[in-house]
């Protein structure tokens, strides 16, 4: 999977609703009761921005960011002029984002296309950026995913993806393998693992 066609992978993406995963994340956040200050959500790899304009709906301050300017330019695009007061977008390698302190931290299958050194310094930024009660969402691939066999991805095991997360409360944990497709209609053998998870005091 390494250099996907990103255009045309934001043009198949860019109308498709938010995942469960981040969904999931606000309506915990909502349970627990209203905030006295405005949420902030930074959205690694936001891609054409699926979860980012459903956070900003929601009211939401939003910081997304992505290697790729078409995926910037796809979301700003889909943003109501009503909305975009509230979003923060950056052009930018993952691995290079000072992610500000935030509530919310999405990776919506953007972690995984980084090298192992670039996963684990992104994933110390986002550690350091998640105040305590704050969350993770996110949907990484496993180590049986056909992914797993690029030296160019990361795809840990479930086991590591749980030692990653050692200091956090999962609140939301999916994990599914099947032989399926991208959303560009190739074939893959997928490992997904979907998680949300609260940082612990």
């Amino acid at each position: 999977m390494t250099d996907p066609d990103w255009p045309a992978y934001y043009a198949v993406t860019v109308d498709r609703p938010p995942w469960q995963t981040v969904l999931e994340a606000i309506r915990r956040f909502e349970v627990a009761g209203p905030s006295t200050t405005e949420r902030l959500a930074t959205d690694l790899g936001c891609g054409a921005g699926r979860d980012a304009r459903e956070l900003l709906r929601r009211g939401w301050k939003v910081l997304a960011v992505d290697l790729e300017p078409a995926a910037i330019d796809r979301l700003e695009a889909a943003t109501p002029r009503s909305d975009r007061e509230r979003l923060a977008t950056l052009v930018s390698d993952l691995v290079a984002v000072d992610i500000p302190p935030c509530d919310l931290v999405n990776a919506s299958l953007s972690l995984p296309f980084l090298a192992a050194t670039a996963f684990a310094t992104t994933w110390d930024h986002v550690r350091a950026a998640l105040r305590p009660g704050a969350r993770f969402a996110g949907m990484l691939f496993g180590d049986q995913d056909e992914s797993a066999a690029d030296p160019a991805m990361t795809c840990p095991s479930p086991d590591a993806i749980r030692a990653l997360l050692d200091d956090f409360e999962i609140e939301l944990w999916a994990e599914k393998e099947e032989d399926g497709k991208t959303a560009l209609g190739e074939d893959h053998h997928l490992h997904l693992i979907e998680v949300v998870a609260r940082r612990l005091g």
